[in-house]
């Protein structure tokens, strides 16, 4: 009882009060980098598997230091800083990674939206009863998560239509419909921003003519769809009447842009004739376009190197029918790994069972770390049973390298379909390599399904198992949204060795429901082990609950 009453005394009354705050500011440093870690867009957590792999390691670093010798509170926590500090580090290092992700949708000349907003202002009135929807939508559409999105705009207006809210998330609902593309969903884009019109003529993105640049975007990629109506208002717009003007001198056209795609360090080609009249294929159909693209990609001499990757990139922006067939063909013989991997990047966006095939069948045969991750990532694009087993073939295969099948299990961690998951739990006793079956009990983790959460339990249970692993099916087990408090705490009776039990602590402190509350109190209370004890005031100590000073106070007391 001593040792409790001088830990408690530590705790209460010695530490100081910024030491306080620096544990609060750690706690809360460390879950937001949890939650960013779990709610990251799927191409930047999958792009950058690595970068995620850093961001886990920096976060396990801030949870042993943070709960490490507890009376030394102060030197834990400067130790919880610096590892904490190395999870935004990483973080960042998703953002600089997404930067280089090849855009799904986007127009011939123009890959930033810069006629029109595209980032939503911050939160700014948090007595709005729609404030926490608009946050949520406003986060997925920064992540890129544009279903998500527009789904949570148009939600404010259904839940909550007098919110000051309102009137704009008809814009950033047409705005995410726009970026999801399809016919349907811009044409539904544009009923939104008409009735915006007509019902909110005075809101912000009206008044700023955000919503007018975007119209005329919706327009015109109904246009390039093929709708004749749409087609007619641009061309209008285009070219409204005008009075009769004196003669002008032709000017020369400017040259456009050149695409983000192709080039590197040996194809600096600013002035090449040849780079400007390929980049202006792109203005073509694809009927005149393709056979001039073919025969660039058919050249194998050292000089047409940076023509030929440039090209792979036009072909996949100009489409058609031959585009499969020829992106096809470069990802299979085309001499430069940069042309292979642009091709099987691009083959991503082909939707077809040829493609699947391809792609299978270049995953099996390329030696290349390059090319194999991006055809692992090509598959997992392709919503097909055929991709995903293709997918499965991979994770399970011992004699390619462990982060190719990383990277398919990750993807198939990001599928809600049942058969992934099963497969993944299967996999899991079958592998013998630590860091996969982690990344496996990660993937489990990401689906709220009741089987994947049975498992995660099942793992920290099994005494047979790494004890590191188990600590990680925990962990994952507590991030899991369709688990709550009370779950985790019938599991702390099961376990009897210290280390796990220390692990489900700290798990208990990150729930912060009402339930994990009480389990701490009782631990704090009534566990045998005097370590685990003060692991536990230590967590309650960093509570906001009122009920933790009264605790604190009853330990004093004597026995």
């Amino acid at each position: 009882m001593r040792t409790l009453t001088l830990l408690v005394l530590t705790i209460a009354t010695t530490a100081p009060a910024p030491a306080r705050a620096q544990s609060r500011e750690a706690e809360r440093a460390m879950r937001d980098a949890e939650r960013a870690l779990r709610q990251a867009p799927r191409i930047a957590t999958t792009v950058t598997p690595y970068v995620m792999r850093d961001v886990q390691r920096a976060m396990a670093d801030a949870q042993v230091a943070l709960h490490a010798a507890p009376i030394g509170i102060e030197a834990a926590l400067a130790g919880a800083q610096v590892a904490l500090s190395m999870a935004p580090m990483a973080l960042s290092n998703i953002d600089m990674a997404l930067a280089g992700v090849p855009r799904i949708h986007f127009e011939a000349w123009d890959d930033d939206d810069d006629s029109f907003d595209t980032t939503p202002p911050s939160a700014r009135d948090q007595a709005d009863p729609a404030d926490s929807l608009y946050r949520a939508a406003r986060q997925y559409l920064n992540r890129s998560d544009y279903v998500r999105a527009s789904e949570l705009f148009g939600q404010i207006r259904n839940r909550y239509p007098k919110s000051t809210y309102a009137p704009d998330s008809y814009y950033w609902q047409a705005y995410s419909l726009y970026r999801r593309g399809g016919s349907d969903r811009l044409r539904q884009a544009q009923e939104l921003l008409s009735e915006q019109s007509s019902r909110f003529a005075s809101a912000s993105t009206r008044k700023s003519g955000d919503a007018r640049s975007l119209e005329t975007r919706v327009q015109g990629e109904l246009a390039r769809l093929g709708d004749r109506v749409a087609g007619e208002d641009i061309a209008r717009a285009a070219n409204p009447p005008q009075p009769p003007q004196p003669a002008q001198p032709a000017q020369a056209p400017s040259p456009p842009s050149r695409p983000h795609r192709g080039g590197g360090p040996r194809c600096n080609d600013e002035d090449d004739v040849q780079a400007t009249a390929l980049n202006a294929l792109m203005q073509m159909d694809d009927e005149r376009a393709m056979p001039i693209l073919k025969k660039v990609l058919a050249r194998r001499d050292d000089e047409s190197v940076c023509l030929r990757r440039k090209a792979v990139f036009i072909v996949s922006q100009v489409g058609g029918r031959e585009a499969e067939s020829i992106l096809l063909n470069a990802a299979r013989t085309d001499p430069d790994n940069e042309v292979k991997g642009q091709a099987v990047f691009w083959l991503s966006q082909v939707d077809s069972d040829r493609a699947v095939v391809a792609l299978d069948s270049i995953l099996a045969t390329s030696t290349d770390p390059e090319i194999q991750d991006k055809a692992v990532f090509a598959l997992s694009q392709h919503d097909s049973r055929a991709a995903r087993q293709a997918l499965r073939r991979y994770a399970e295969r011992t004699n390619i390298s462990s982060e190719i099948r990383e990277k398919a299990v990750f993807w198939l961690g990001q599928s809600d379909d049942a058969e992934d998951n099963a497969f993944l739990r299967g996999l899991f006793p079958k592998v013998t390599d630590q860091e996969l079956k982690e990344k496996i009990l990660f993937s489990l983790s990401q689906n709220d399904d009741a089987s994947n959460s049975k498992f995660l339990g099942d793992v920290a249970r099994n005494t047979s198992e790494n004890i590191e692993v188990r600590k990680k099916a925990l962990f994952w087990l507590g991030q899991k949204d369709d688990i709550n408090g009370a779950e985790i705490a019938t599991l702390y009776g099961t376990f009897s060795d210290r280390e796990i039990k220390e692990q489900l602590i700290f798990v208990l402190s990150q729930k912060d429901d009402k339930a994990s509350i009480d389990k701490l109190i009782d631990i704090a209370k009534r566990e045998p082990d005097k370590e685990l004890r003060k692991k536990a005031i230590f967590w309650l100590s960093q509570s906001d609950d009122p009920r933790v000073a009264e605790v604190l106070a009853s330990l004093l007391e004597k026995p």
